[in-house]
């Protein structure tokens, strides 16, 4: 029986400075989070021991790992109390959610990070100097030739095969930007140019398996770095998803994604989609906004992306039908059935569900109304526009606020994640623990805490089991343990 889909959701954020000299984007990126910092939390640093971005699923090390860099100033590498993480990466602002048990929750606290970068700029602006402002986006791609993540990370059981997940994997993603994609103007890396197509990072794919994730990007991430008890999980590290605004794309990207790797794990399907050329697919899906190219199987049989999901979407139907879903569960089912009947006889109708199709909208209107070309640098600013995370200044936020885009979660459960981990997954022991005890946490990771307590040696508390951790399984714990201490000892007893 398939395990529960703890899901969570990393974004590198683009980031850039108006009125900069010398933009230095780590530098920038270091400031911005420093601002953020809660004093309470700087001393907390990251626990890099049980890391190893080397290790691959297929098997071996590419290399042997390497020492990760020291974090001297303890302040670009935070742990919040939401039980997420906020850091540098590859020169960009990143946020880490909290694990969490469902697409829904992952929605939230995807948005909660939108919030953080919010208000870490407002934090910025008595630091910087006045003629310059920082600016934050959503986005993947600077438009330079530069691509950055926004990677999934999904509970997966080791008992699974690898290359069976990568065999069912590869058509799913090939085919769900119809519904995951962010929307883009022109094409990059080298790509056939294109006016409008429906991904950011499809273009920055080329091959079908791999480690890497900066270079030579894989459809399938190898990376085995479980985050929890290697003998029994392996996380599920996906990048060739976008960073989305809408809620919608979200919620059925991770939703979707976590119903057939139930199907794969419980080996439900049995039919072969496999692609005679996936990379070739993948960009071909992406640059077709009229949704009718065809992706070659290797059985011969050619389906357009909207085909082959229904064929994923008929097998999910026939898979619920024999196992219990949650309420989340069916809801998804509903919403992808209903996505994929609209894209199929009217797409512009989900303008106010899907990112592309609403930045499609917008910009078919820029069009029309002043004549623009695809190549106009006016359409090029719209669509960054699109992801500032400023609720005042972004055009997702000015859309969203004329009651243009539809919701499914609120503000108030947005506001509260921001510093309140979830409460069904281990992310509560951990986010509880820093709020309560931070002052004597050293170091923290997705599967440990360590205290210093006064005594020798530090205190290590692991967390292995992604599903324990939760409020209904510590809540008494923390009640009869007023200080770290006594918390230690507790969980010793």
């Amino acid at each position: 029986m398939a395990i529960a889909k703890i899901c969570g959701i990393e974004t590198e954020y683009g980031i850039s400075v108006q009125g900069a000299v010398d933009f230095n984007p780590i530098l920038t990126s270091s400031l911005l989070i420093n601002a953020y910092a809660k004093p309470a939390f700087k001393r907390v640093r990251w626990d890099y021991e049980e890391e190893n971005p080397l290790r691959d699923a297929r098997g071996f090390d590419r290399a042997p790992a390497e020492t990760p860099p020291e974090d001297d100033s303890g302040l670009v590498n935070i742990i919040l109390p939401n039980g997420s993480r906020y850091y540098v990466d590859h020169a960009h602002p990143e946020y880490s959610s909290p694990e969490c048990s469902n697409a829904r929750d992952c929605v939230v606290w995807d948005k909660a990070g939108e919030r953080i970068l919010e208000d870490s700029i407002e934090a910025a602006y008595s630091i910087v100097p006045e003629h310059e402002r920082v600016f934050i986006y959503k986005n993947n791609s600077d438009g330079k030739g530069n691509s950055y993540g926004c990677h999934e990370n999904y509970l997966v059981d080791r008992k699974v095969p690898f290359p069976r997940l990568v065999k069912h994997l590869i058509p799913f993603f090939v085919s769900r930007q119809v519904f995951t994609g962010a929307g883009k103007v022109g094409a990059e890396n080298g790509a056939e140019t294109v006016g409008y197509q429906l991904s950011q990072r499809a273009d920055f794919f080329e091959v079908e398996v791999g480690l890497e994730t900066t270079f030579k990007r894989p459809i399938i991430n190898t990376r085995d770095e479980p985050h929890a008890d290697p003998d029994i999980y392996r996380r599920l590290h996906v990048i060739v998803g976008d960073a989305n605004m809408c809620e919608l794309s979200t919620y059925l990207k991770v939703g979707t994604t976590a119903l057939v790797l139930k199907m794969i794990e419980d080996d439900f399907i049995s039919d072969d989609f496999t692609p005679t050329e996936s990379v070739k697919a993948l960009k071909a899906v992406s640059h077709d906004t009229n949704l009718r190219s065809t992706i070659e199987l290797e059985d011969g049989r050619r389906l357009t992306a909207i085909e082959l999901q229904w064929e994923y979407l008929r097998l999910a139907k026939k898979y619920a039908q024999d196992n219990d879903l949650s309420e989340v569960e069916n809801d998804v089912l509903e919403r992808w059935e209903s996505v994929l009947d609209r894209l199929e006889t009217d797409p512009l109708s989900l303008a106010r569900e899907l990112d592309w199709v609403a930045k499609l909208s917008v910009m078919r209107a820029y069009r029309e109304r002043d004549g623009l070309e695809w190549g106009s640098p006016k359409l090029k600013m719209v669509d960054l526009q699109w992801h500032d995370v400023r609720r005042g200044k972004g055009l997702y936020y000015k859309l969203l606020a004329a009651d243009r885009i539809d919701r499914l979660v609120s503000d108030a459960e947005i506001e509260h994640a921001v510093d309140h981990p979830p409460e069904d997954t281990r992310a509560y022991f951990r986010g509880e623990c820093l709020r309560r005890f931070s002052d004597v946490i050293v170091a923290a990771s997705w599967d440990a805490l360590i205290f210093d307590v006064g005594d020798e040696p530090l205190r290590k508390v692991p967390t292995l089991e992604p599903t324990r951790g939760t409020r209904a399984h510590v809540d008494a714990l923390f009640t009869a343990s007023p200080d770290a201490t006594t918390l230690i000892r507790n969980l010793g007893a």
